[in-house]
């Protein structure tokens, strides 16, 4: 094996067909790899199959299966549908032979544009937060909330959440590579800001008290820029299950939406990072 990832400050270090995860991939639920990452790491083989000039990453859905520990792992890619117009990728996460999580992915061609217009529910998200200076060494990624009516001025990880009354935002900026030695791309950068639907949507005046088992991201175009911002739009929730549903901005305006469902979980066990 090569260098560990505890070495680089990405939360993975790759060696030939493995993945090594470092101590920053831990998540909020425990000594497990954070579904951020995990869902980078299965955007990440997607694209590298599936991507081709052209072509949206349009839909992305990740099943977090089960907990992933911090110890080596690989991904198997398989190509569903390689057409002219639709690409359909699957990948699997495997650690020690178990599939832990997977993913699809569907990548459609660009075409003209239609004219005309189509009525959209609207969402404003607040602005871009100020530049936050120097972070801390161990910072998992910059998170920047909103509470309310995203009137005030913001603050960052999740301080404004905690009355939980009313509509919750987030800007999401990563400060690390996924993998060491990588430029993390647009869609994966995208995909790992995703898994934050789950709490953007479900965190409630009793914290966040549902782990997610999933999301989906869709998107008309990908995103540029450094930061991705997610503004709550729904929250059901009854005998210890919930779905939620955020839609997903760049500075630019809206790119797409995620949804997600998420399983009842002792309060004292979610412990944020960001």
């Amino acid at each position: 094996m090569g260098d560990s990832a505890g070495a680089s400050r990405a939360y993975l270090v790759s060696d030939g067909d493995v993945l090594l995860p470092g101590p920053a991939s831990q998540g909020p639920w425990g000594p497990t790899i954070s579904g951020h990452v995990v869902g980078g790491i299965l955007a990440r083989a997607l694209e590298q199959v599936g991507g081709a000039p052209g072509f949206v990453p349009a839909r992305l859905t990740v099943d977090l299966l089960r907990p992933t520990a911090i110890t080596p792992l690989e991904v198997r890619t398989t190509m569903r549908r390689d057409g002219r117009r639709i690409r359909l990728v699957d990948a699997e996460l495997i650690q020690n032979d178990t599939v832990v999580s997977r993913a699809s992915a569907m990548f459609l061609r660009r075409g003209e544009h239609p004219a005309g217009d189509i009525w959209s529910s609207p969402i404003t998200m607040p602005p871009l937060p100020p530049d936050p200076g120097p972070l801390p060494d161990d910072l998992m990624m910059f998170v920047w909330g909103y509470g309310g009516q995203g009137e005030s001025g913001g603050a960052m990880a999740f301080t404004e959440w905690h009355d939980a009354t009313g509509p919750k935002y987030a800007w999401i900026r990563q400060v690390r590579p996924l993998v060491d030695g990588e430029t993390t791309s647009p869609f994966v950068t995208v995909a790992m800001a995703a898994d934050a639907a789950s709490a953007t949507s479900h965190w409630g005046t009793g914290g966040l008290r549902y782990i997610n088992a999933d999301y989906t991201l869709t998107l008309a175009r990908e995103p540029v820029g450094d930061y991705i911002g997610l503004a709550a739009t729904s929250h059901n929730s009854n005998d210890g299950i919930a779905c939620g549903a955020v839609a997903v901005f760049d500075a630019h305006g809206q790119i797409g939406n995620a949804i997600t469902v998420g399983l009842v979980n002792p309060i004292e066990s979610f412990h944020p990072r960001a």
